[in-house]
């Protein structure tokens, strides 16, 4: 009684630093609610021929697209809305890094880009559920069956699930808030589902273009330059989709350990660019990677000088997609699963390799040499299996049949579970025991009125660092747009043992938190300098006076000081274990739109479709 009475006061809070306002959740569930209703008005009523405008749109994207309507609509429509919700989720984690939390869920503008992307992604899925009426107007021999006059397109359904289960996100995150606090980290449980829906939902878009594909009349027009573009673009999608796990790192404010970047660079190269080679022939992994280095181009402008937030840097693939595209000219092709086991291993060593240059040029935080054994363990298995599934993807899409049940399933159930270990590994942290940081601040010219100080920093006991530790840095967040866009990062020069000096000068006023950070192989750690009073979560400010010291603790515990910290664990593995089982029905109505679709083949394959796939 007691746990249940807790979890009901905490839901009810709302305060600041919780959950969104009441009038806020009452006129968005409203929204939804008219916008519901209009939609499923317009769906009854063109199943029930009482309108045509909706089959003359599809048909005209049809015409256009060289698909059936009940594809080019859909993917139209698909299309613009993950690049939707791709620029508003980014903006939306560069405006919480430089600004901090919100005013309220309608307070940030990139929320609405979010919000209408993720609905665009499920109304998009719907509608090719909805578009084809009629017993003549199957959508093709892998349609599930509705009524006896309605069937829907396998790749239709995926996208409206994997739409649903980001569109969940948006009211369990305000649970969430409410009961844990503000979790301001990217991988939050809630943060993950919306992230996850709409980065799957690529490979639904994938399915439901095949289907279209298939359901073509034999003397259909070959496909044009434009929709060849529009096929690397899915697969530049799914590469994208995969890879925003990784935006922490990109802005470099990473909140878990080092290793998981390079685990998560291989696993989304290894999952798109393996299927796009299998799929779209000679080039394609090269094709697909510089398209989404365009479009994460392009995002990233936007977002940093256009919109003035704090920038990100985003990995490349280019090196993985060289290694999968030489590989291909072996006769592993012949073989894909094997293809894509050993493209997978290719992926995991010397892509990652080819990669770290550019990370170590470029990023806020660069790879040492001490991260390679244990990123290696990490990543070679995921990326071993992630390629393993990608090639079972460009299978599905080129027509060819799918290993046995069994290992097909096995085939993804051991990537999951690789996936977990490798993630269970990186989420152990330690903390240095009686440590401390001895820092002496010497004042530096004003930057806007704020303080900016340089600092001499010891460390107590000396041995806490190794010689080569993953990073000792200054980060300063949330510190306003209008200053240095709210953000700092500065690598500390190491001047002996334990011994650490700032290499420019950092904000310590206003509403900057500021801190030092130690990541030293599983070492995890960070010492405030200067964080801003909070009294909308009854923090009160940790002033930077001219010399103190203080001992190491959890990051965690500044980065997320919004979170509650008298909820119970118990609470916490509830909402977890929640999270993670509707993860796991998503993953299996993916892999089950696989399997339908490949088990309804014409015998044969897409050779005459897609003759340079074996190329």
């Amino acid at each position: 009684m007691e746990f249940s009475r807790q979890a009901v006061s905490v839901l009810a809070q709302g305060e600041e630093g919780g959950g969104a306002a009441l009038n806020e959740i009452l006129g968005l569930t409203v929204a939804a609610a008219v916008v519901t209703a209009v939609l499923l008005w317009i769906g009854w009523m063109h199943r029930t021929h009482k309108i045509t405008w909706l089959t003359s749109l599809a048909d005209w994207s049809g015409r256009r697209f060289k698909r059936p309507p009940w594809v080019a609509l859909p993917i139209a429509m698909f299309i613009s809305s993950i690049i939707c919700a791709l620029f508003g989720f980014i903006w939306d984690v560069s405006l919480h890094i430089g600004d901090g939390r919100d005013d309220g869920a309608l307070a940030n503008p990139a929320h609405y880009f979010i919000l209408i992307g993720l609905f665009g992604i499920f109304v998009a899925g719907c509608t090719a559920m909805v578009l084809p009426r009629g017993a003549d107007d199957r959508p093709g021999p892998s349609a599930v069956r509705i009524t006896d006059h309605w069937h829907a397109p396998v790749g239709g359904i995926v996208m409206a699930g994997c739409g649903l289960y980001a569109l969940m996100g948006f009211p369990l995150d305000d649970v969430w808030h409410r009961i844990f606090g503000q979790d301001v980290t990217l991988w939050g449980p809630t943060h993950l589902m919306m992230i996850g829906g709409a980065g799957f939902s690529t490979l639904a878009a994938l399915y439901l273009e095949h289907e279209g594909r298939r359901a073509r009349p034999e003397d259909a027009p070959r496909d044009g330059i434009g929709l060849k573009f529009v096929q690397y673009l899915a697969f530049a999608g799914v590469l994208i989709g995969a890879s925003v796990y990784q935006i922490e790192f990109d802005f470099g404010v990473p909140q878990f350990r080092q290793v998981f970047q390079p685990m998560l660079i291989a696993a989304a190269a290894a999952l798109a660019l393996v299927a796009a080679r299998i799929f779209m022939g000679r080039g394609a992994a090269l094709i697909a990677a510089l398209i989404a280095v365009g479009l994460r181009g392009i995002v990233a402008f936007l977002v940093a000088p256009v919109l003035d937030a704090p920038a990100n840097w985003f990995p490349l693939y280019l090196g993985a997609a060289v290694v999968i595209e030489l590989l291909a000219l072996t006769p592993l092709l012949k073989r894909p699963v094997v293809f894509g086991l050993v493209a997978g291993l290719g992926v995991g060593t010397v892509g990652l390799w080819l990669e770290s240059l550019w990370i170590n040029a470029v990023y806020h935080l660069s790879w040492p040499t001490s991260i390679w054994p244990e990123a290696l363990a990490m990543s070679v298995p995921v990326a071993i299996l992630a390629g393993g599934c990608g090639a079972m993807v460009g299978m599905v899409l080129t027509g060819q049949r799918l290993p046995r049940r069994a290992i097909g399933v096995g085939l993804v159930a051991l990537t999951v579970l690789a996936i977990g270990a490798a993630t269970a590994n990186g989420l152990r942290y330690d903390m240095p025991q009686n440590a401390t940081a001895a820092v002496t601040l010497t004042e530096a010219p004003p930057v806007n009125g704020q303080r900016y100080v340089t600092a001499d920093i010891r460390v107590t006991p000396p041995d806490v660092i190794s010689s080569d530790p993953n990073w000792v840095a200054v980060l300063g967040w949330q510190g306003g747009l209008e200053n240095e866009r709210g953000q700092f990062v500065d690598n500390l020069e190491n001047v002996g043992p334990g011994h650490y000096v700032s290499t420019k000068p950092m904000p310590v006023s206003g509403t900057w938190k500021t801190l030092l950070r130690v990541h030293d192989g599983r070492t995890l750690a960070a010492v405030p300098i200067y964080l801003a009073g909070d009294p909308g979560i009854g923090a009160e400010e940790v002033s930077a006076e001219a010399q103190f010291t203080r001992p190491f603790v959890s990051e965690i515990t500044i980065l997320q000081r919004e979170r509650s910290p008298d909820i119970p664990q118990s609470l916490w593995l509830i909402g977890c274990l929640v999270v993670l089982f509707c993860t796991l029905v998503m993953i299996a109505g993916i892999t089950w739109g696989a399997g339908r679709i490949n088990n309804n083949e014409p015998s044969g394959s897409d050779a005459e479709l897609q003759p340079s796939a074996q190329s």
